[in-house]
Order: C-alpha cells, then structure tokens, then sequence
C-alpha cells in the first residue's frame, strides 16, 4: 500500500534531551495546535509512552470531527510515534525523531506518511490541499518549538517557579499556561467556582479567597478582569469593568501581603489605554497618563497593586496593547469580514494602534517573572506601532483580500457608541521601552510576520 510522506527538519536551540522533554511536559500539544484550527483536546493520555493515546475533536464549519492517535515507538530522549486509530484519514503515521546535529543544538525531524479517503478522482482533487494544510501547520508547529525552547533556555539557571495565574482561560492565559508547564513551571490556576487539582477557587465579587493555598508561590501573573468588549458601554457595564479590575486587584495584593512566604513578584495586567488619546505622539512608560474611561480604569487598575508592593513583592503592570489572535480578541472579530473582502480602515484611518502577538505577550510576561530589575509599569507592545490604515493594508494583503471598505467615523459611534470612541478611533502610538531596554527577543518585529504566523499565511 502507497503512501503520500510529508517531511520536515526544524534547527532547535537545545541538546535533543531538552527538546524531547519539552514535549514530554503538560501543554505542549496545546502549544503545538495552530491557533488557526478550532481543535479542543479532550484527553491526552498518559503521556507520549507506548499505547496512550490523545483524543481530540476537530471543528470544521458545522463538522466536528473525531481524531484518536495512540503512541507507540518511544525513544526516550530520541523519538516517539502516533498512529491514527480513529480520525478523517484512511491512515496517518507520524514520526517525531530528534537529533543530535550541533555542538549546542539539535534538530527536530518530523515525517507523516498518510493517505486520504475515497476515490482516486477524490484524492487526487484533496491531495494539494491537504499536503498545503500540513506544510502550513509544520511550518507553524516548528517555529513555536523552537521559540518556546530559546526563551526557557535564556533563564535555565534560575531553575523552575512555582506560578500562580488569574485569568487562566483568558485570551493569554490559555497560551501562558501551557507554555509555562511545558518550560518546566509548575501553574496553579486561581479559578472562580469549585476548584479541582492544582487549582485555588476564589471569587473577587464576594472576595472570596483562601490566602494559605498560595502560601510559598514563586510568582502571580494576574490577568483577570471583565472584558471591555463584549457589549456597549452602559453604566451597568463599565462598573464591571472597574470592579472586577480594582476589587479583584485589591483583594489579591492584600492576601499575597499578608502571606508568611510572599512571591517574589507579581505581573499584574493593565493597559495602554492609560495613555488616552495622543494623536501621533511617541509614547513610552515615562509618558503620563490621559483622559478617557480606559485611562482611568487603567490607573485605579495600577493603584490597586499597593499592598502587594508595600510588602516588598516586586510588581510589574504590563500595559497590553492590541493582542493579536485569530482564537479571540480584536483579531478574531476582524476575521470575517477581512475574508468576505469586507474589511477595510476605521474613520480617518490615521489612528495609531498598537499591537503584540499573543506569543510576544505571553513572551513578554515569563521575561518580567523572570528579570529581577523590572519593576513598575511596562508596555507590551510591538516596536512597530502602525496607523489604523496600515494594520487593515497589512491584514487584507496577507489574506489576499481588498482592505478598501471603510468604515465612517460616525457609523462606529452610532453602533458601538463610547467604546468606538477610544477602542477604534483613539490614537496610542506607543513604543515599549522597558522591554528593549532589558533586552526581549520580539518573536515577530513586523505585524505582516506577526500576521502570516498567526494565520498560517507564512510565504
């Protein structure tokens, strides 16, 4: 029996034990799903040893489809195998096999032999697409491997923290978890509602949390907070937005204050909308703040952390700008209407945005857990800040699609109201200082990179 084999070799920055280990860890088939693909695991098995198997459901439009791959082959330290057992293949192999090719590196050598379903006349019509939709999920798989391995490689001898996340299934919370247990961290995820293993249940509304369940953490990253989004700006809605910002804060800070064994630094969210309206002014951590709703939440948001640093933790507020990911956020919503060729500039078009992929963001918050001399506010954003007319340029190109259907200035206020206001048409032109200065490695310097990554678009 004939089959189609797709092969692919990836440098890493690591020896192949490190590499092998990587994926042996919790949350590394998370990392290594293409945001892209809406695919949700539903069990991963006992791990990559022989005869377990991972379960996953693949959703493709109004298809769910059912995917079961069992291990066999293992190597430890050198390669493992997964063989298709149920799923939309007639049969599917995939060999993981790492080598030993530099002095201080080693390659990751990944090679599938499958074949399709149905008739030649079929086959032959899927066969390009299908072999275009692998290369485009290696290409994407590879480079997240060997990123994730040179960030956790850059801190290997501070050794493994112990990190609490709030916000956990949040756009960054879900890509942060598993790239940090896949670095070795240990995560215990602080979670509304009854908590499971290795989770700490707490509620913000009620304040509501079991301080001792943190007691000896090495950090908290705190990323919770009502989404700014979901509706217009009602009364009702914006003091949601502050209260589960400030009251959630306060709560936490005054409970890691009080611990005998504090962390030794907390990364609490805030963001660039502190700055308020600026036009086409440069802004970095040294520029005050502005005027708005977003600007003041922001600072109630940042005051809020007091306790944390009266008691000596070191607190980071990372200013996020517009985080980029096709799995939610402002990315996703654009999706749609960029590929129906219905996308197109906000009002003038002249408005600066200010972005960061959803890797650089979470790359961004394990480089202020793990740099002792941040401290205080710091921008999460990408050096390359554009205009609202060369993020919907940049877009459209990537998906080969016309970016000309502009949406007027007033049809955004009539809809959307006050958001539309200091979402779309406010202008942040903001350079994040602190992370160059401490020397951060962007992953994607350019939103076209950051795009085709994303999307899978790579040329």
């Amino acid at each position: 029996m004939s089959f189609e084999v797709f092969s692919r070799k990836a440098a890493l920055p690591v020896p192949a034990e490190e590499a092998f280990a990587w994926h042996e860890r919790p949350g590394a088939l998370e990392r290594l799903i293409p945001p892209w693909e809406d695919v949700r695991v539903v069990s991963h098995g006992d791990g990559l040893r022989n005869g377990s198997r991972v379960v996953m459901v693949i959703r493709q439009g109004p298809l769910r489809i059912r995917w079961v791959a069992e291990h066999c082959d293992y190597q430890n330290g050198r390669q493992f195998r997964d063989i298709q057992v149920e799923g939309p293949f007639k049969h599917w192999g995939h060999t993981h096999t790492f080598l030993e090719e530099m002095p201080e590196g080693s390659a990751l050598e990944d090679r599938v032999e499958y074949r399709l379903r149905g008739g030649a006349i079929g086959k032959l019509a899927a066969g390009r697409a299908v072999r275009t939709k692998i290369a485009r999920m290696f290409a994407y798989r590879h480079a997240i491997t060997a990123a994730d391995l040179a960030a956790h490689a850059k801190y290997h001898r501070q050794g493994a923290m112990h990190v609490a996340i709030t916000g956990s299934h949040g756009l960054i919370g879900r890509e942060l978890v598993p790239f940090l247990t896949t670095g070795g961290h240990r995560v215990t995820a602080l979670v509304r509602g009854e908590a499971s293993q290795g989770q700490v249940s707490w509620d913000p509304a009620v304040g509501a949390l079991n301080a001792s369940e943190l007691d000896g953490v090495d950090g908290v990253v705190h990323l919770a907070g009502e989404n700014i989004a979901t509706s217009r700006w009602t009364e009702v809605h914006k003091r949601r937005v502050v209260e589960s910002r400030v009251q959630g804060t306060r709560l936490l800070c005054e409970a890691l204050a009080k611990l005998a064994s504090p962390p030794k630094v907390l990364v609490s969210a805030s963001a660039i909308g502190l700055y308020g309206d600026r036009g086409d002014e440069i802004l970095d951590e040294n520029s005050p703040s502005g005027e708005g709703f977003l600007a003041s939440v922001a600072r109630e948001w940042e005051a809020a952390t007091e306790p944390a640093a009266a008691a000596g933790i070191r607190v980071v507020h990372i200013r996020l700008g517009i985080v980029l990911s096709p799995r939610g956020g402002a990315l996703a919503k654009m999706l749609t209407p960029f590929k129906m060729g219905a996308g197109g500039p906000i009002g003038n078009g002249r408005q600066y945005w200010s972005w960061i992929s959803v890797d650089d963001a979470v790359g961004a918050i394990h480089h202020a857990l793990m740099t002792n001399s941040l401290h205080g506010p710091m921008n999460v954003v990408s050096p390359d800040s554009v205009t609202n007319m060369e993020f919907t340029k940049t877009l459209g190109r990537v998906l080969s699609r016309p970016s000309v259907a502009r949406v007027p200035a007033f049809a955004a206020r009539l809809a959307l109201g006050e958001m539309a206001e200091e979402l779309l048409l406010a202008s942040t032109r903001v350079q994040p200082k602190r992370l160059v200065d401490s020397e951060y490695r962007f992953r994607h310097d350019s939103l076209e990179d950051a795009f085709r990554h994303l999307l899978g678009r790579t040329t």
